[in-house]
């Protein structure tokens, strides 16, 4: 089993949300050779992207609580204290766009960097 060590300041997922998740799930398919599998959302399936079996992305729908991001890329860094990471933001020049909906292991936010860039910062699922 692999050791389970703090991944803080890695990223640690990408996802890309668009109105046409199947579309842009068979591009990436066609283009780089991900295979995708489905991943039960409850009323509809986004898609895990894998290389070589192991998951390297999501495709996933611009619907529900993801119906406001914008059709780009979106990383996910791992910080320890998602809390604390949060409360520099602003200090630091950026925002808040999404306050995390929990902030147990895989519990995210989103943010803008000063630059305009948006994030997302995951708790870190095995911060010590």
């Amino acid at each position: 089993m692999a050791e389970q060590t703090s991944r803080a300041g890695t990223i640690v997922g990408l996802d890309l949300t668009v109105a046409d998740a199947p579309g842009v799930r068979d591009f990436y398919a066609s283009v780089i050779g991900w295979v995708s599998e489905p991943l039960n959302m409850g009323s509809y399936d986004d898609y895990m992207m894998l290389a070589n079996g192991e998951p390297v992305a999501g495709v996933c729908h611009r619907s529900g609580g993801n119906a406001d991001l914008p059709a780009q890329w979106l990383t996910y860094i791992a910080v320890d204290h998602l809390r604390a990471s949060l409360a520099q933001v602003a200090e630091h020049g950026g925002e808040v766009l999404r306050a995390p909906t929990t902030t147990a292991p895989g519990g995210f936010a989103l943010i803008k960097d000063p630059a305009g860039a948006t994030l997302a910062l995951m708790q870190n699922p095995y911060a010590r």
